[in-house]
């Protein structure tokens, strides 16, 4: 695992969370070679909107028990570089403390903020660090010009909130086994979505995902 030091202002949440964090004349933050939000063609939205629904695709393949595709390690390396190269940027506009740890996970590579008063990089229920993690996919796709399904953790919040779903998801697959009646859980993110499915799946039942965001939810199916 690779740590970079660095510093970084305060964030504001909400839609505007990528402006925020670029700087006051809304472009991306210098010496990042990134592109700001108001850089992005409509390439660069699709890929991301693809980013989000593979999140949701990747879980569903690997409970119908198909292979994922195989992945370079040196590609997933240099997305991690790239990835953390502009999220530095982003804490140095900022002026936010924090090190940067980079990391491959299975077929993803992982970048993770750590230290002190990154609550401001999280949000409400993570809404303003999934807007960093599309600016940051953004980011690297313009630099590879391939797919990229990079995760980017802040203060280790996507594995506590891990912990929490994979509980929730279990006590789903309870109530479901119980009741033998579908149950429909609340709106999630893609990465939420996710792991509820994997921990439903675990325990023997079948999910999907219904809706579009932010309203997109995870549907609990019994046994037919």
């Amino acid at each position: 695992m690779v740590s970079q030091a660095e510093n970084a202002g305060t964030v504001a949440s909400g839609d505007t969370a990528g402006q925020a964090l670029a700087g006051e004349d809304g472009g991306a933050p210098a010496g990042t070679g990134a592109v700001s939000p108001e850089d992005q063609g409509p390439e660069d939205l699709d890929v991301a909107a693809d980013d989000e629904a593979g999140e949701d695709e990747d879980s569903e393949a690997a409970e119908d028990g198909e292979d994922s595709p195989e992945v370079d390690l040196a590609d997933l390396e240099q997305e991690s570089e790239i990835a953390a190269d502009y999220v530095e940027g982003l804490l140095d506009v900022a002026d936010l403390d924090g090190d940067i740890d980079m990391d491959v996970e299975g077929d993803r590579a992982l970048v993770s903020v750590v230290g002190a008063t990154l609550q401001e990089l999280i949000g409400s229920r993570g809404e303003v660090l999934e807007a960093l993690q599309e600016l940051t996919r953004l980011a690297v796709h313009r630099q590879t010009g391939a797919r990229t399904r990079i995760m980017l953790d802040v203060g280790g919040y996507r594995a506590r909130r891990r912990v929490e779903l994979t509980e929730l998801g279990r006590d789903a697959a309870d109530e479901v086994k119980s009741s033998g009646v579908p149950r429909r859980l609340d709106a999630m993110t893609p990465f939420e979505r996710k792991v509820v499915h994997d921990a439903i799946a675990a325990a023997g039942l079948r999910s999907e995902s219904e809706g579009e965001e932010p309203n997109r939810r995870v549907v609990v199916f019994p046994v037919a």
